[in-house]
């Protein structure tokens, strides 16, 4: 687990950032907060998996794919910030994600 700085938040919103103007091949001043990752990006849920390795690596991160998986299905991803703000939560929780619901 770690606490979220500012730095940290910048840094995962320019991995996403970059991310997904590489793998889509869209220039990143086209891609904001809003940006719907499939309609607008042509992007898909297996990015969002190749995202949570990248995280897992750089941020030392003890958390199983079913973990998210569960958080996932009760909240949902369409948007870059959405999806950001869950890679936030995921390096500031990890396994212990799912008690964010009790």
């Amino acid at each position: 687990m770690a606490f979220i700085t500012e730095n940290t938040k910048k840094e995962v919103t320019d991995i996403v950032y970059n991310f997904f103007s590489d793998e889509c091949e869209v220039d990143i001043k086209d891609i904001h907060a809003d940006t719907n990752i499939i309609n607008d990006i042509d992007g898909d849920s297996l990015m969002f998996l190749e995202l949570i390795e990248i995280f897992k690596k750089k941020y030392n991160l003890d958390i199983e794919l079913k973990t998210i998986g569960k958080y996932s299905v009760k909240h949902p991803v369409q948007t870059i910030g959405q999806l950001i703000e869950m890679q936030l939560l995921i390096i500031e929780h990890e396994n212990k994600l799912l008690e964010l619901d009790q």
